[in-house]
């Protein structure tokens, strides 16, 4: 996946407007976006909508485990078979092993085999977060597809009054959450989503911020409006020269299987080249 777009999970318009984005994911939101009042309403919406569009990739951003509202929200979308959930604030793999426990248990009320729904947290929208980055690669779950870091809540959390300062760029702060989400999806050998741009009318500005996320290892970003996502898909998807390289060294080094090095273009390339060739080519199949 390179693009991730959220819509609100209680309004039908918006569901139908992301329906026909060519984002690689929805996520259907049933926190931030949704008003208290209108959070069992949007579990329906969000339900029915999953039921009708089998064949769209979709997840299902579910309310925080200590708001109460969380077992309500998975009960109510799982039977749908959502592609995955999107846990918000995550503090640690004690938060992904207790939602995959209650998954397990959802998982069998409708006779699906274990371990069927994938988890995509978010892991840095609090202090706490930040602490117990280490633990997902040290306490493996085989639900965990990848991680998704975020400086809104982070900000409100610590009381800092911007994410960003003058020129645009995240504050240190930030840019170790952004570097730490990094490390541990890496480590944890799972896909790293980059934060959302929240201005949302400037493409310029996403782009730049999606490039340097790429250039760092990054492999997809999340989005907030439609129109964020050609720009999104454009810069995650590798080029035709890209392509064309990396399918030049996976096959040399598929011609020569024991070999630890190998010649291309009189450079030596050795076996993480021909790591980073097959990545770029399963970026390429969204």
């Amino acid at each position: 996946m390179r693009s991730l777009l959220f819509v609100p999970g209680h309004d039908e318009r918006k569901l139908n407007k992301g329906l026909g984005s060519e984002a690689d994911a929805l996520i259907l939101d049933l926190e931030d976006a949704v008003p208290p009042a209108e959070k069992a309403r949007a579990r329906e919406v969000t339900t029915e909508f999953l039921r009708a569009h089998p064949q769209r990739r979709c997840l299902v951003r579910v309310n925080a485990l200590d708001t109460g509202l969380l077992l309500a929200d998975l009960a109510a979308v799982i039977q749908a078979r959502p592609y995955g959930i999107m846990l918000p604030k995550c503090t640690g793999a004690a938060d992904i092993a207790t939602v995959s426990a209650y998954l397990l248990a959802l998982e069998a009320r409708e006779q699906w085999e274990a371990g069927a729904t994938r988890l995509l947290p978010i892991v840095t929208e609090n202090a706490a977060s930040l602490l117990n980055m280490h633990g997902y690669a040290q306490h493996e779950n085989p639900r965990l597809c990848g991680m998704l870091w975020g400086g809104e809540d982070l900000a409100t959390d610590v009381g800092a009054p911007s994410n960003r300062s003058g020129d645009g760029r995240y504050t240190a702060l930030f840019q170790l959450a952004r570097s730490l989400t990094l490390l541990s999806a890496a480590a944890a050998r799972v896909a790293a989503v980059d934060a959302v741009y929240t201005d949302f009318r400037n493409p310029q500005g996403l782009r730049a911020e999606c490039e340097e996320a790429r250039r760092d290892g990054y492999t997809a970003k999340a989005a907030i409006h439609p129109d964020q996502v050609p720009v999104i898909n454009d810069v995650f998807s590798p080029s035709r020269q890209e392509l064309e390289r990396a399918r030049q060294v996976i096959a040399a080094f598929d011609a020569q299987p024991e070999a630890g090095s190998i010649s291309i273009d009189g450079k030596m390339l050795d076996r993480p080249h021909y790591t980073a060739a097959l990545r770029v080519v399963n970026r390429a199949q969204p």
